[in-house]
């Protein structure tokens, strides 16, 4: 769905395909990770020391909800990347449950050599699970405490997860320059199963999969409204590709119309218009309108498909497309209106945009080499839009695409395919400077779309 394509036709399920042609003209030169990003990605060496200690159990029976809560603190703070996470197995055997109970110097020689340490106690009390949670300054020996919060809900181990995930964004929030984390985001993904793919939804580390959808149809190109509230996707049904509209508050779909076949929704960051690629003779065209379906226009004009719209989020005056006007799919930025139009490549095979939550980058899947008997696959690029710079993410690791920014800027979801087969996709994250690489899924999932918050 979101590669460039021929018109797709009922019998087409997927929007692949391959031109017997190839492109060897190189026209924007690498930059390092570190010129792009700057501080944005930190070496481990220049991070916060962060220290988490188990928390202590108050009353009830704690155990499985203890681990829960202590594991996914662990490890959100852990996935933020913007800590050096003291191991626990060199953290001290002790479990301070309130700040009397805490004892800096345990926490500052080394091999410790923590300078922040979260603690705090869980409880279980008439099937509700009562957490306080502390931060402390280990340097600031007469002032500490940074952060202090106080959760209480029903006694699941969902609610464990889910207090541990918000407990985990403040911590980061408080020590990352008021960034929020991203522990309470989730990610809306393609899942392929008996001859049908669905619309499924995950936390952001993975956790929690279940579908959204259950059409029985072949359902593509997830995106979530900025505030959360439905979903855009594209749907294989009788009268071809349709954009469909899921409300995820009513837990059903709702009325999107649109005329021939339409395909690629993206979210206006106000929440009130969509851009979308609509072909009503033939050609695929960029248009755009309200999230009802209505009042809509046509912002493209050229032979040759436009496909993958996305806005710029930051201030939804700029659209990325990816467009094939030229032969092979490229990179394109445009005003919203149409105008000022700017190829960003010039060589290879494009797809798949997602702009940066600060406006400055791209990324987007490229197969700089496309050709027969190219050597390489398909990977993703991020690229400074000032500049033209880029940065190549992963390497030599198969079919990569579908690359989706996380909400703080600092990490990246995206599909994988070691040996290019589809069904072989598997969802995977990593920093935005392509380190940190792991697996979110199995196979048999595609088109991850993060979350605006």
């Amino acid at each position: 769905m979101d590669r460039i394509t021929y018109p797709p036709t009922p019998s087409r399920t997927c929007f692949r395909f391959a031109l017997l042609l190839f492109i060897a003209v190189v026209v924007s030169a690498p930059a390092r990770a570190q010129d792009i990003f700057g501080e944005a990605n930190k070496a481990p060496a220049d991070r916060t020391r962060v220290a988490v200690a188990n928390f202590k159990p108050s009353s009830g029976q704690t155990d499985a909800f203890r681990k829960t809560f202590d594991d996914t603190l662990f490890n959100d703070l852990s996935n933020a990347g913007i800590f050096d996470m003291v191991s626990k197995s060199i953290a001290p055997p002790v479990t301070p449950g309130s700040p009397a109970e805490m004892k800096l110097d345990q926490w500052s020689p080394a091999p410790v050599s923590a300078a922040m340490v979260a603690f705090g106690s869980l409880g279980v009390t008439a099937g509700k699970i009562a957490v306080s949670g502390y931060l402390f300054d280990v340097k600031n020996t007469q002032f500490p405490q940074v952060l202090v919060r106080q959760y209480n809900e029903d006694a699941t181990d969902d609610s464990a997860r889910q207090i541990a995930h918000r407990f985990a964004d403040e911590i980061i929030s408080r020590l990352g320059g008021g960034v929020s984390g991203i522990a309470e985001t989730k990610i809306y993904y393609v899942h392929a199963a008996g001859g049908t793919k669905e619309i499924w939804e995950m936390d952001y580390d993975g956790a929690n999969q279940h579908a959204i959808t259950h059409l029985g149809q072949i359902s593509l190109s997830p995106r979530v409204s900025p505030d959360n509230s439905r979903l855009a996707f594209t749907s294989l049904g009788t009268e071809g590709w349709k954009i469909k509209m899921y409300s995820l508050l009513l837990g059903r779909v709702v009325t999107f119309p649109s005329g021939g076949n339409t395909i690629s929704p993206a979210w206006a960051p106000n929440g009130k218009e969509i851009a979308y690629s609509a072909s009503t003779n033939g050609d695929y065209d960029i248009w755009i309108s309200d999230i009802n379906g209505s009042l809509a226009r046509k912002v493209t004009n050229f032979k040759g498909p436009d496909m993958s719209p996305v806005y710029n989020p930051r201030t939804g005056g700029q659209i990325a497309w990816i467009s094939g006007r030229t032969g092979l799919p490229q990179l394109y930025i445009m005003e919203a209106d149409g105008s000022s139009v700017q190829r960003l490549t010039d060589t290879g095979y494009v797809s798949a945009p997602s702009w940066s939550p600060n406006g400055q980058f791209i990324a987007f899947g490229w197969n700089r080499k496309y050709g027969p008997g190219a050597p390489g696959g398909q990977d993703i690029y991020v690229m400074e839009i000032a500049t033209k710079k880029w940065i190549q993410l992963t390497h030599d690791g198969g079919q990569c695409d579908f690359p989706s920014w996380s909400p703080d800027g600092r990490h990246i979801v995206y599909a994988n395919s070691p040996d290019g087969r589809v069904n072989h996709m598997k969802i995977w994250t990593m920093l935005a400077d392509g380190t940190d690489r792991h697996p979110l899924t199995g196979p048999g999932n595609d088109m991850p779309n993060w979350s605006w918050k």
